[in-house]
């Protein structure tokens, strides 16, 4: 059998050495896992190719009609089966050089519950400023019927459960249904890309998108150490836009977000006169 024609010497020759872990959130981390899979996978199928190639025919044989392009489809599936189970290993090692930390199970689990509960955050920026924004009975009506899994998600990420209501009440007016022109859908308006690290499998299923939404609200209050007008504006503009301007973005639409939120949970936490 002549020698593959690939020719791997060191495979991680090329890529950084970080000798610190990096202070990378969780939906970070699972960007870096994809990237981490992705590239083992592009080498598993040129390994397989490679192989095919050596033995003459492929895996279709010669004369197969149509057998070089089933040859090619069948490669990069089975090559991405591979990496998404144990692989070969080299996600592994590629994960481990972009962050600093090797690949834990917590980030492979797609799931949303975490192994532990998160403890509570505390949350800065006081909000006593801001107007307190009554919210229509017909939406608090609809809130209600999702009481006990709002309670379940600020007790497991340890979000306050009145800045999950407020968000659920700005983003969708308490409609598992809701669908934005920006394709943002459910309660709490989560687009797909950000379901997809979440773990969300049915985004109109109110208990996972309730607890995805908690989920990202306590990443980003624990990436602004506490400040919920910053998170807020993480959630509704994306913590790139945050960090870029130092705070809240300069966008109509974001300022107006915050101070809606902050609004409804202000009316939560007033005390309410008792006839």
């Amino acid at each position: 059998m002549n020698e593959l024609s690939l020719k791997i010497t060191n495979e991680l020759k090329h890529i950084p050495f970080t000798p610190e872990a990096k202070n990378l959130s969780f939906s970070e981390k699972q960007k870096m896992v994809e990237v981490s899979k992705q590239f083992e996978s592009l080498l598993t199928s040129m390994m397989l190719k490679s192989m095919n190639q050596t033995s003459g025919g492929g895996m279709f044989g010669e004369s197969s009609f149509g057998g070089d392009f089933f040859d090619s489809i069948f490669q990069f599936e089975i090559a991405d089966q591979i990496s998404k189970g144990t692989g070969l290993g080299v996600a592994d090692q590629i994960y481990k050089r972009l962050t600093g930390e090797n690949l834990s199970t917590e980030v492979l689990n797609t799931k949303l519950e975490p192994i532990k509960k998160q403890p509570t955050i505390e949350v800065t920026s006081s909000n006593l400023e801001t107007p307190a924004v009554i919210p229509s009975n017909q939406s608090l009506n609809r809130l209600s019927k999702y009481e006990d899994i709002i309670n379940n998600a600020s007790d497991t990420y340890g979000v306050d459960k009145n800045i999950i209501k407020s968000v659920i009440l700005a983003e969708s007016s308490a409609k598992e249904n809701a669908v934005s022109t920006a394709n943002a859908k459910g309660l709490m308006q989560i687009i797909d890309s950000t379901a997809k690290y979440l773990g969300i499998n049915n985004v109109f299923d109110p208990k996972e998108n309730i607890m995805g939404g908690a989920k990202y609200l306590s990443e980003l209050l624990r990436k602004y150490n506490g400040n919920l007008k910053f998170a807020l504006a993480g959630y509704n503009a994306g913590p790139g836009n945050v960090d870029k301007y130092n705070g809240i973005p300069p966008f109509t639409e974001t300022q107006t977000y915050v101070k809606r939120v902050t609004g409804y949970l202000k009316n939560f936490e007033e005390p309410k006169n008792v006839l």
